[in-house]
């Protein structure tokens, strides 16, 4: 339709490209009614053009084949009443940004821009907004980002991050405790609980009361409050989160010789 305009630089393109969008986003924004008024389905297939000088028209196709220029989606009126008018929108926005590459890419491509020139233009248009962002209003959330700000939040979500296991590994260390409770009961073995440098010992001699076998440090533990028992938490279903609104704990064997007890009185940590 303007065919006659050739620009030959770099800026000279982007300034043809950035005319073009900011005449297809005001028929898609603040000329939204009439835009959508002149896309009549009952009409032939019909185009959005947006022209350098930031004004826009529905119009049908160029006549020429094959044309100047290459043509925006053909067709465009034929989907508006049969989709909610947001999603029609947006899709003529995506169209649009393609057209728009398309035509700052042929100018390129006719006048012989190298690569540096080409990767200067496509970072000059990736600074703008494209048309559906503008359209779905996410341009309004895309502010620059700080630096300073994002590393920051890197830290928070770091510091989230490792809150998490942390909040878990009490559990075990709790088990200490009670386990030194338990001492004197296993000393029956041989003294086992009372000697040996430190606690990874002592909870090394700790039989799960399900499964029979060892404490592992990396591994959550739950102990009984009637039998003073310890199990590990997989083997009597019990999980860390579960176990934080436990006020006190019987095993299987205990709430089954109670006649069944309130199974969700379980103090669901190994310590308190």
């Amino acid at each position: 339709m303007d065919a006659q305009y050739n620009p030959r630089t770099v800026e000279e393109v982007f300034r043809d490209y950035k005319g073009r969008r900011n005449g297809l986003a005001r028929a898609l924004t603040t000329d939204v009614e009439e835009f959508f008024r002149q896309c009549d389905p009952e009409k032939e297939n019909l185009c959005l053009y947006g022209f350098p000088n930031e004004h826009w028209e529905v119009n049908l196709p160029a006549e020429e084949v094959p044309p100047e220029l290459p043509e925006p989606a053909l067709g465009i009126n034929f989907a508006r009443d049969g989709m909610q008018e947001k999603d029609w929108l947006s899709m003529v926005a995506v169209h649009s940004d393609a057209w728009l590459l398309s035509v700052a890419f042929y100018f390129g491509a006719r006048f012989g821009f190298d690569k540096s020139d080409r990767k200067r233009l496509f970072g000059m248009i990736n600074e703008l907004p494209t048309i559906f962002d503008v359209v779905s209003g996410k341009s309004k959330t895309k502010a620059p980002t700080n630096n300073n700000h994002s590393n920051s939040k890197s830290k928070a979500n770091n510091k989230m991050k490792t809150s998490e296991p942390r909040a878990k590994q009490p559990k075990p260390q709790l088990k200490e405790e009670d386990h030194e409770d338990e001492a004197p009961d296993a000393g029956e073995d041989g003294g086992g609980a009372a000697g040996g440098g430190g606690g990874g010992e002592e909870h090394g001699d700790t039989l799960c009361g399900a499964c029979g076998d060892n404490y592992g440090q990396d591994e959550f533990w739950i102990g009984c409050d009637m039998c003073e028992k310890w199990f590990h938490g997989k083997c009597v279903k019990i999980t860390p989160a579960k176990a934080e609104h436990i006020k006190q704990y019987k095993c299987p064997s205990c709430m089954g010789a109670n006649g069944g007890g309130s199974g969700s009185n379980k103090r669901a940590r190994p310590s308190s």
